[in-house]
């Protein structure tokens, strides 16, 4: 007896046309079975009404009824299917989202994919291949997307074929054609080749990923390393400059104290000798009195016998008295200064401090369009200054006419002042400060005797413009330049901001004018020159 499972094989229920289980399945006068919305749809899109399956023509239109049996059947087969489908889902590779492309409305995932059709399948649209002679001979594989994208472009062909010299999968057409003389071989063939060298290729990454991890081990050990240090030199370098700071409290206080003894041992000195000359003083008083009053009197003796004893009074010799007493303790602050000067110098040292120091002196500059050649752009900020094509601008004393020159809208005259300009993608540059009185309309030089104290980029080299270009010493190619500048010692400083560290000091100048940051772009001849020169806010903080 035919059981339940045989009675219901699902290649009994599936409509030729869309290869899917019924759905309103109706048959024709020839006995072949479809579903009434695909055999519809067959016949109106042809201009002879027949089978699609055994070709059979029919004068007209058949009336077709859904058969009830069939379709109830159909149901109990859909089920069954359904059944199949999710326990194929679960044995799919994790991650697999590829759809049957024969499904029509809801689309089940795929189980296969077929190199020869370009087509992946479910499990019901999958049983034809697994069942007809020819399909059987095809590639199936697990299910991949984008089939497509295995055909030639050029051929529309299937890319069977692997060139090595080229590198690229290609098809049969290709080879003839293009590929001719190159090494040609099948598809499978490198794929084994692959597959013999993934063992290899996946050590060597195992490698990479041990030798990683071994760096990234050391360099974790190597930070925890540094902050045990850092942690250990903060404190003994707050512990120091604590004892250093409590020492000079103390000699502070003990300077103080012996200041205040020493005085209150002159006071005592001096009230001692102004307590006994008050009272010499009152003394004298009393016999000058007395003798004003004798020289009054007609009474000769009286006078003759105490003259002698009022004219010679006993007094001490005060010329010589001296309560002075030095306090001053210039030998201390002296050494004390010397102290101080020495760690300064000492901290000066420190590339991280001098910059901090100095960016604690920085300066909101703009450029100023006044002065700026007619060959420069201004951005719109006023903080970019690049070259661009000549404008026409109208005349002004303040502007610079012979060379791609811009000052600042600031000057100074006095103290200290730092800003920082962004020299990086530029070929070539001058930046520093100039003197308010420099030549604007002639050929000068970017000398210190005509008032510029500058450096610049200039063919691939670094120089300090003194009377005679000094060449400068630069291992790296400066990105920004910090210019210091100390009006009142005569000092013109500049620094590579991204190392910290000093490039070139113009010193011991006395200025008079009032001295204006200078920036010259230059023009860009070698179409290496474009950038600008950027003048970038200072940050309160080192980086």
């Amino acid at each position: 007896m035919a059981t339940a499972s045989s009675l219901l094989s699902e290649e009994r229920f599936l409509c030729c046309i869309c290869l899917d289980v019924f759905t309103e399945p109706v048959s024709t006068p020839c006995g072949h079975n479809f579903c009434r919305p695909c055999i519809h749809k067959y016949w109106d899109t042809s201009d002879v009404c027949q089978c699609p399956f055994c070709k059979r023509t029919f004068s007209s239109r058949p009336e077709l009824n859904v058969n009830t049996t069939m379709s109830e059947l159909a149901a109990e087969v859909a089920k069954l299917v359904q059944v199949k489908v999710s326990t194929s889902d679960r044995e799919l590779p994790e991650g697999t989202n590829v759809l049957c492309d024969i499904c029509t409305g809801m689309k089940e995932k795929a189980v296969k994919s077929c190199l020869m059709c370009l087509t992946s399948f479910c499990v019901v649209h999958l049983e034809p291949h697994q069942r007809v002679s020819v399909l059987k001979s095809h590639k199936l594989i697990d299910p991949v997307i984008n089939l497509d994208e295995r055909m030639c472009k050029k051929h529309n062909k299937i890319t069977e074929l692997y060139c090595r010299t080229d590198k690229a999968c290609i098809c049969v057409l290709c080879f003839k054609s293009d590929h001719k003389s190159h090494n040609v071989i099948s598809l499978e063939e490198e794929y084994e080749a692959v597959l013999a060298k993934n063992d290899e290729v996946m050590a060597n990454i195992h490698k990479m990923i041990q030798s990683r991890c071994d760096k990234i081990d050391a360099i974790e050990k190597s930070l925890d390393a540094s902050q045990k240090e850092a942690d250990e030199e903060k404190e003994a370098s707050v512990q120091m400059f604590t004892d250093f700071i409590r020492s000079i409290q103390k000699s502070q206080a003990d300077v103080v104290e012996v200041i205040e003894e020493r005085h209150r041992a002159m006071k005592q000195k001096a009230e001692g000798f102004l307590k006994e000359m008050r009272m010499e003083v009152a003394e004298l008083k009393s016999r000058r009195s007395q003798l004003e009053q004798l020289s009054r009197s007609e009474d000769h003796h009286c006078l003759v016998q105490n003259f002698s004893s009022l004219c010679a009074p006993s007094s001490k010799d005060w010329s010589n008295a001296d309560v002075y007493s030095n306090l001053s303790f210039n030998q201390v602050r002296r050494a004390m200064a010397q102290v101080k000067q020495a760690a300064d110098n000492i901290l000066e040292k420190v590339p991280e401090i001098k910059m901090k120091r100095m960016r604690e002196h920085a300066v909101d500059l703009t450029i100023d369009p006044d002065t700026a050649h007619c060959s420069l752009t201004i951005s719109q900020d006023r903080k970019q200054v690049g070259t661009a094509e000549k404008q026409n601008l109208p005349k002004n004393p303040k502007r610079f006419e012979m060379y791609p020159e811009v000052l600042a809208k600031e000057g100074f005259t006095e103290g200290k002042f730092y800003f920082e300009v962004q020299v990086k993608d530029k070929s070539k540059w001058t930046v520093g400060v100039v003197r308010e009185s420099v030549d604007r309309k002639g050929d000068t030089r970017l000398s210190v005797s005509d008032g510029y104290w500058t450096i610049g980029l200039n063919e691939g080299k670094y120089y300090g413009y003194e009377n005679l270009a000094v060449i400068l010493v630069q291992l790296k190619k400066l990105q920004k330049v910090g210019i210091f500048v100390d009006y009142d010692k005569g000092v013109v400083s500049f620094y590579d901001v991204d190392s910290k560290s000093h490039i070139y000091s113009f010193s011991g100048y006395r200025f008079k004018d009032k001295l204006y940051p200078y920036f010259c772009p230059h023009y860009n001849t070698d179409k290496m020159n474009v950038a600008p020169l950027v003048i970038t806010p200072v940050p309160h903080r080192l980086a």
